[in-house]
């Protein structure tokens, strides 16, 4: 298909219109899931460790929760991951201070190069 020349600026401004929308979708997304993981964190914490530095000896809860919620959710519940999820929390236990640009990738980066000065 042939376009004429002001055809082929609106169809590449279309494709601009779209991949942004893409990309902004994504990034709402990825975000979605910091809050998520950080609310979890939260929960865990306090239900676990009543906001004392550490959870009693011999407490289960997150392996447990996390073979429940694997079960239902699938492997990104593992108990690693909820650590993380705790972790997360009481390193950044301000939800205001979580940045929208950062992925939970990076956040996870972050926390496990804490973890490697401690």
């Amino acid at each position: 298909m042939i376009l004429k020349e002001n055809e082929k600026i609106l169809l590449n401004d279309i494709r601009t219109i779209i991949n942004l929308s893409q990309k902004k979708a994504i990034n709402s997304i990825d975000f979605c899931r910091v809050q998520m993981y950080w609310t979890l964190g939260k929960r865990i914490f306090e239900e676990e460790q009543h906001n004392k530095n550490r959870a009693k000896y011999g407490t289960y809860l997150i392996k447990n929760l996390s073979n429940i919620l694997e079960n239902e959710y699938g492997s990104g519940f593992s108990k690693r991951q909820l650590e993380f999820c705790r972790k997360f929390y009481r390193e950044y236990p301000i939800a205001n201070t979580l940045c929208s640009q950062l992925s939970w990738s990076q956040y996870k980066l972050l926390i496990f190069m804490t973890e490697k000065k401690n």
